[in-house]
């Protein structure tokens, strides 16, 4: 099954998006970077949010990583991950960032392969903030494949 057809099948929603303030992914030679994605789910990790829902935050960003992908290539399919930055919204207590960003690497393997075009390099970090008061901010970036 590939990337596309295994998105599909999780029922990730694609829908096209209009250009707004900033874009969504750049293309520079083989590369794509995306922007950050906040996610809905609101808070702060530590105080409130478990880290059951940071990772269904990061999972939520990882899904709109896929339609910001889709809407600038067209498809999932030919692309490799390469890296993601997770930004957790979390108190000084809070230690778990990484197991939150699972969330987000989770479904990227589930679509990519874990031990293929999914293996990907990784940052989790703690934020004291994030815009709009989400509890994750995911940006990752991924190659074309030629």
């Amino acid at each position: 099954m590939s990337p596309q057809e295994k998105a599909v099948s999780l029922n990730i929603t694609f829908a096209k998006q209009e250009p707004g303030y900033l874009a969504m992914v750049v293309k520079s030679g083989n590369l794509l970077f995306t922007s950050g994605h906040v996610s809905d789910i609101k808070g702060k990790l530590g105080a409130g949010v478990t880290v059951e829902q940071g990772k269904a935050a990061a999972r939520e960003c990882a899904e709109k990583i896929l339609n910001s992908l889709w809407n600038a290539h067209g498809t999932l399919d030919g692309l490799k991950v390469v890296r993601v930055l997770g930004c957790v919204n979390s108190t000084l207590e809070f230690h778990e960032q990484h197991l939150v960003i699972n969330g987000c690497s989770d479904l990227l393997h589930e679509v990519f392969g874990k031990t293929g075009d999914g293996y990907h390099a990784r940052s989790a970090l703690g934020f004291a903030q994030i815009p709009t008061n989400s509890a994750v901010e995911v940006e990752a970036i991924f190659e074309i494949k030629t």
